[in-house]
């Protein structure tokens, strides 16, 4: 017997649980998604996670740069 109604083809979330916005960006440091497409996301064709998921890889280059914590308060 196989637990068929738990079983799900489409594509899971990123979502790694740490969810704070670059402020430039727009995008999840965590998973980097942008804000529209973490929200629709349940909504989503698969086709359309699928190209979510493809460029997440080259989205992570934009947000490499730290913002300057402590030493950026500092030289206020």
């Amino acid at each position: 017997m196989t637990d068929t109604i738990w079983k799900r083809d489409e594509i899971e979330s990123p979502c790694i649980k740490i969810c704070v916005i670059h402020p430039e960006f727009r995008l999840c440091t965590g998973c980097l998604r942008s804000i529209d497409e973490i929200g629709i996301w349940s909504q989503l064709s698969s086709d359309a996670r699928r190209a979510v998921m493809d460029d997440l890889p080259d989205r992570a280059k934009l947000i490499t740069k730290r913002r300057g914590g402590r030493a950026a308060r500092l030289k206020r």
